[in-house]
């Protein structure tokens, strides 16, 4: 789609009736948002970033439905979903079998692309995440579980955004590689010099085009919460392990059952479920614990820790 219709509509008095909706929208003014960007989007019809605004403005005001529409308009104007409005209408309720609610890699790629500069800041002193650390005591104990050492081969890290994990892990891995969906998150894990490569895609993708068996080490700090649909990620991580290989990752959690996608609009996975995945494509559990990784409004996050074996000897499948 153009840029006229996904960052302005072309006219900047309109475009600034986005500053004062968000302005009314941070102050909880539903009514007066909606009545802002509805007056917007009639004079704009193709102006995806009001089209959504309205809908977080419905949603405000519990117009459910309203909602959903104005999210769908922002979803047809721009297919790639930069802003999230699928997310927004799957959360609503209601969403057809299909892409709709799954998390889109344009959506991903938008938020970190615009976080990257403030990214390890916000996240150590505004949210005191430590993934990186959890995660590390997490493989250190399974490996002392396994009675191995704490050395690898080739590693990958999955969602390795500007590197935090990378920092850990590297000096016990013989070569680190790593892969995000945002390019500018990237640059900063590249100015680390700790990665042999570093790939700009998708998690998966990223798994399912390494050489089978050819990974000794996979981890995932706070990434997997991107992600809906956890199967083909593990299928992905059982192939390209060796014999003997970890998966090692933190992931968001709930107490009911399979999978939530949260009001954060982050994806929260049932511990059964992670359980039953593990089972189901062939990966020992050798660790799997409640923890939390980060805080939100001064109130932990309730997540697991876990690290997956691929038991040795085991055929990829």
């Amino acid at each position: 789609m153009s840029a006229a219709a996904f960052d302005t509509s072309g006219d900047p008095v309109l475009d600034r009736r986005l500053d004062w909706a968000r302005a009314f929208l941070a102050e909880a003014d539903f009514a007066a948002a909606a009545e802002l960007l509805a007056e917007t989007v009639e004079a704009a019809p193709n102006f995806a970033a009001a089209w959504f605004l309205l809908g977080e403005a419905r949603e405000g005001q519990g117009e459910g439905e309203a909602a959903r529409e104005a999210y769908g308009r922002a979803l047809a104007l721009d297919p790639a979903d930069r802003l999230g409005a699928g997310l927004r209408r799957a959360r609503l309720g209601g969403a057809p079998e299909g892409a709709e609610g799954v998390m889109s890699a344009a959506y991903v790629r938008t938020l970190f692309d615009q976080y990257a500069d403030r990214f390890d800041t916000a996240l150590r002193e505004k949210l005191a995440y430590r993934g990186p650390e959890l995660l590390l005591e997490a493989v250190r104990a399974a490996c002392d579980a396994l009675g191995r050492e704490l050395r690898f081969g080739a590693a990958l890290d999955l969602g390795c955004g500007t590197g935090l994990a990378g920092v850990l892990f590297a000096p016990l891995v013989e070569r680190l590689d790593g892969v995000d969906l945002s390019p500018a998150m990237l640059e900063k894990a590249r100015a680390l010099g700790l990665y042999a490569a570093l790939e700009a895609g998708e998690m998966g993708a990223a798994l399912g085009a390494m050489p089978a068996g050819g990974l000794d080490l996979v981890i995932a700090a706070d990434a997997l919460c991107y992600v809906g649909d956890l199967v083909p990620l593990f299928h992905a991580a059982r192939a390209a392990l060796a014999s003997g290989g970890l998966f090692a990752f933190t992931l968001e959690t709930h107490e009911g059952e399979g999978v939530l996608l949260r009001e954060t609009l982050r994806y929260a996975h049932a511990e059964a479920y992670v359980r039953a995945l593990a089972q189901d494509v062939g990966l020992d559990v050798v660790l799997l614990e409640r923890a939390s990784t980060r805080s939100e409004k001064s109130v932990p996050v309730p997540c697991l820790v876990g690290v997956l074996a691929k038991a040795a000897g085991g055929e990829v499948r």
